[in-house]
């Protein structure tokens, strides 16, 4: 009952976010194009649902995330067709960092050969539903203040928001790419399996590529702003659905408590929690 309930929320959600976003937006004949995206973001969803369900794996569902971005993006720029700078490199953007963070988690889950956040849903067939559909939730509200400035007819032009925006996205990007690699390059090590990771920028932020991540989706949000209008607007929530999922459902809260768990009675572990910030980078440690 409660995937189902899930499952329903995110359907609910994405209906008002695609009424919203569509608001004004170019149309594929009497369809917007950006009800449309959501639709197809739900639908690649599922369709990799089927074979990952029967073969019991979830090996290739951020990859199918990643792919999803791409797709959308894709679309949306053949088919609305920008000629002006900012959308076409909100789009690009996008790609950019869709393909980095696919081909990263890809490799990852190849190596551990398993991601444990699946263990006990894969074998259920509603519960791992809901989270290919939360995925699909998850990507189009991401992407929706983006995907309403490319779609939107408004004009638009290089100004001060573009600038602050790529300059955002740009540091944050760079942030979420360099956490990454020195926390790979740390678990790699033999010697530190059972060690936490408190050096680099992990000195400044106990989870800085998540910090990465929502700087660089407010970015787009910020970019997308003046193509925006009426209910578009509303899409403006991109930045903190992100915040909010990776905060509040699945990221840190999940990696916290995991980190209490396994260093909970490490006095080094206890002190590094409480000198370094849970997620925004506080470079004067």
């Amino acid at each position: 009952m409660q995937s189902v309930i899930g499952i329903l929320v995110a359907l609910l959600l994405a209906s008002g976010m695609a009424l919203a976003g569509g608001s004004g937006g170019s149309k594929l004949g009497d369809a917007s194009l950006f009800a449309l995206c959501g639709l197809l973001a739900f639908a690649i969803q599922w369709l990799a649902f089927i074979p990952a369900f029967a073969m019991q794996t979830e090996r290739f569902y951020d990859l199918t995330g990643s792919l999803t971005y791409i797709l959308l993006a894709l679309m949306a720029l053949l088919l609305a067709t920008p000629e002006d700078v900012p959308r076409v490199t909100i789009g690009i953007l996008v790609m950019v960092w869709a393909c980095r963070l696919g081909s990263f988690l890809f490799l990852r889950i190849r190596q551990a050969g398993e991601d444990r956040r699946f263990r006990h849903i894969k074998p259920h067939f509603l519960r791992f539903l809901m989270t290919w559909t939360l995925q699909g939730l998850w990507v189009f509200i991401t992407f929706a203040a983006g995907l309403a400035a490319i779609l939107s007819g408004t004009p638009a032009g290089i100004d001060a928001f573009t600038v602050v925006g790529l300059c955002a996205w740009l540091l944050g990007f760079a942030i979420e790419v360099v956490a990454d690699g020195q926390k790979s390059r740390f678990r790699a090590d033999p010697a530190n399996r059972e060690k936490f990771i408190s050096h680099g920028l992990w000195r400044y932020s106990r989870h800085p590529n998540y910090f990465g991540e929502i700087l660089l989706w407010t970015g787009i949000a910020i970019m997308a702003f003046p193509m925006l209008s009426g209910w578009q607007y509303l899409t403006l929530v991109s930045p903190l659905f992100v915040y909010l999922l990776l905060t509040r459902v699945s990221g840190v809260s999940m990696l916290e408590a995991s980190g209490s768990k396994r260093w909970g009675d490490d006095p080094a572990y206890r002190e590094y929690c409480e000198r370094t910030p849970v997620l925004f980078l506080n470079p004067l440690l």
